[in-house]
């Protein structure tokens, strides 16, 4: 692959998963909280700062005029998280729905990989401006994405092999660290794995570009008829 085409997958992963500054987003709000909760104890005043740091990242980010995904996808999870963890009582559950976010996310990309049509394709399809190409015109895309699919949904898998565990019998700081350590390296690991397979398959089909081509053929044709239509016309006028 070029190093136009590399840098081209470079971007498209960024864009897809929010960059450096998506995975700082992710960790950051559950950092402050257990920070906070490790030396208080006090679960509301844990979660309303990690709530209010990830609403403030999140209003950043629209005044920057980031796209609403980046922008309030943190903020819903953490949201859900912080009042899940005070209405409850137990702060552990402050990283229950990430947790079971991330196993059915793994869930997700393993059955999709076995059933042909790897979640890594219907991600990044639009985004290469490929959309659904690979599925049959690009079977070595399709094999990539499936390889993907199923590192992210293994990787996914075997962190929250670590994770429920210290949820069911480990406390709330244990977790949280651990949580914590787990956010940043799993993830770079994926994206690493995704970007090596991708650099190996077959460039992507722009069908945006053939959709716009075609449509220009068919001006130019529709164009050409009426030309030849009016000279004809032009000649019986003559004769």
């Amino acid at each position: 692959m070029s190093a136009e085409a590399r840098a081209v997958t470079e971007a498209a992963l960024f864009q897809a998963f929010g960059g450096v500054r998506g995975m700082v987003e992710t960790t950051v709000p559950g950092l402050v909280f257990v920070a906070i909760y490790t030396v208080n104890r006090d679960i509301t005043s844990s979660a309303i700062a990690a709530l209010a740091l990830s609403v403030l990242m999140g209003v950043t980010r629209l005044v920057q005029r980031d796209t609403l995904k980046h922008a309030f996808s943190g903020v819903f999870g953490v949201a859900f998280g912080a009042v899940f963890a005070m209405m409850s009582g137990n702060a552990k559950n402050f990283y229950l729905p990430g947790m079971l976010y991330t196993l059915g996310l793994a869930v997700a990309y393993i059955v999709s990989a076995m059933a042909g049509w790897p979640l890594l394709g219907l991600i990044l399809g639009p985004i290469f401006k490929e959309n659904l190409s690979w599925k049959k015109r690009n079977p070595g895309r399709l094999r990539a994405y499936t390889k993907a699919s199923w590192a992210w949904g293994l990787i996914l898998l075997a962190k929250s092999a670590i994770l429920f565990p210290l949820y069911w019998w480990g406390n709330a700081t244990q977790l949280g660290w651990v949580k914590v350590a787990l956010g940043i390296p799993p993830f770079l690991l994926s994206v690493y794995l995704t970007w090596i397979f991708l650099v190996k398959a077959p460039p992507p089909i722009d069908v945006i570009a053939e959709m716009e081509a075609a449509e220009k053929a068919e001006e130019a044709e529709k164009a050409g008829t009426a030309e030849r239509e009016a000279a004809e016309q032009a000649e019986r006028g003559r004769g």
